[in-house]
């Protein structure tokens, strides 16, 4: 009898991909994928570490699978797992901890390894230095939903004094062009609508799988060589550094039908003198320049940002130059995450430290102006006719899609619309 497996992912769009290519490798091996509600006899953990909340959550849902399936093989992997190998080996019920180099060959794991015992401290970890981590494994996502997240890029090297990432994904590396376009053949014969473009740092692009010690292309030339492959309707960029959005990309992307007018462009600070105590590569005047090109060429183009509030050091003057900023700054909307001191940082290091509740007051007041920017964006747009593709979802007799500009639409459902591009006027 075949073996099951459920899955679980915390964090971004590129553990999804990576989750969604985990669980395809384990059913070629003859696993058989379960519902993560679903009693299994394994369950894998993708895990991210961005936040303290992310580590929270990992231990939270380890004990309700003890809870549910105390014989259930638990298996953790992803960031958390590579940043804190020894922690999660402790946690009662984990029996195997797959670092960033090892992740990939979690079915051959899976033939070696019994369940250890219930009181945790059993764990076998496999894990190595993060410097010796290199290569690309493609991934990408496909599921009962119209778009798919597609990895093109790992790693970061810009080591933001806030940010563990490099220590979990190691250097930037990316997928050859003709690895991404393969990648796009096989989303397009499975239907797939929508692709959303995902990496640490996407727009670092073209740094080989060699941890970034030669670069054989650019991202430039990436969506240049995207935008040529048909099958595929719409491209989507989910997150590119505003230092690393140059003024081509803007000017391809406003001409190309097949991708998509939304940016997604981390600003993390509207004060320079934050920027700069994050080691951010850019100062808010570049931002601006970014912001003003695209809407010039774009009117119509939907911009996020994220932001970091109740960073070591920002005072009420930093915090009100972030907010005025963003209030006057032509964006759409904001994901907003408030600071949290994560180990083996510099900003850890960092004086003086924000009180946690001031902390909290800096984000709800971002998180309403968010609300009032995207009320503002999609209210601009009403009466305007847009291309929605619509996803398979019917949830109470109604549906949702998103236009190319990222205004969501939701309407009573009609099977005929699902997966499908629709002419809607908003």
């Amino acid at each position: 009898m075949s073996k099951t497996v459920a899955f679980h992912t915390l964090g971004c769009k590129l553990n999804y991909s990576e989750t969604s290519t985990l669980s395809r490798t384990l059913e070629a091996d003859g696993f058989v994928k379960k519902e993560f509600e679903e009693d299994a006899d394994v369950y894998v953990i993708n895990t991210c570490s961005v936040t303290e909340n992310a580590d929270k959550e990992c231990r939270m849902i380890v004990r309700r699978i003890q809870k549910r399936a105390p014989q259930a093989m638990v298996v953790i992997t992803g960031c958390y797992a590579q940043l804190k190998p020894q922690d999660i080996a402790r946690i009662p019920g984990v029996d195997l901890v797959l670092g960033a180099a090892e992740k990939f060959n979690l079915a051959t794991h899976l033939r070696e390894i019994a369940k250890g015992p219930a009181d945790g401290g059993g764990a076998k970890i496999c894990s190595c230095d993060i410097e010796e981590v290199a290569g690309f494994h493609s991934s990408y996502s496909i599921n009962d939903r119209t778009r798919a997240f597609l990895k093109v890029q790992d790693g970061c090297d810009y080591n933001c004094s806030f940010c563990t990432i490099p220590l979990a994904r190691g250097h930037s590396r990316s997928d050859s062009i003709a690895g991404v376009l393969n990648n796009m053949h096989e989303l397009a014969a499975t239907g797939t609508k929508e692709i959303v473009l995902t990496g640490i740092n996407l727009g670092d692009f073209g740094k080989g799988a060699d941890g970034g010690k030669t670069r054989d292309s650019s991202f430039y030339e990436l969506v240049q060589e995207m935008d040529r492959v048909a099958g595929i309707e719409r491209i989507r960029i989910s997150s590119i550094e505003p230092n690393l959005l140059t003024d081509e990309i803007i000017g391809f992307v406003a001409g190309s039908a097949r991708f998509m007018p939304h940016f997604h462009i981390p600003l993390q600070s509207g004060s320079n003198n934050v920027l700069g105590l994050m080691r951010r590569r850019y100062k808010k005047e570049l931002y601006e320049e970014r912001v003003t090109k695209i809407k010039k060429l774009m009117p119509h183009c939907c911009i996020g940002a994220d932001v970091i509030v109740g960073f070591p050091g920002e005072t009420d003057a930093d915090f009100k130059e972030t907010y005025d900023f963003l209030h006057r700054l032509d964006v759409s909307y904001l994901h907003v995450f408030t600071y949290s001191e994560r180990a083996n940082t510099l900003a850890a290091e960092l004086k003086p430290i924000v009180p946690v509740h001031i902390r909290n007051e800096r984000n709800k007041a971002l998180r309403n102006l968010s609300y009032q920017k995207m009320q503002y964006f999609t209210e601009q747009h009403r009466g305007a006719t847009r291309k929605v593709l619509f996803e398979i979802a019917n949830k109470n007799g109604m549906m949702e899609g998103y236009s190319d500009n990222y205004i969501k639409v939701q309407t009573p459902y009609r099977a005929e619309w699902e997966k499908q591009i629709v002419e809607w006027t908003l």
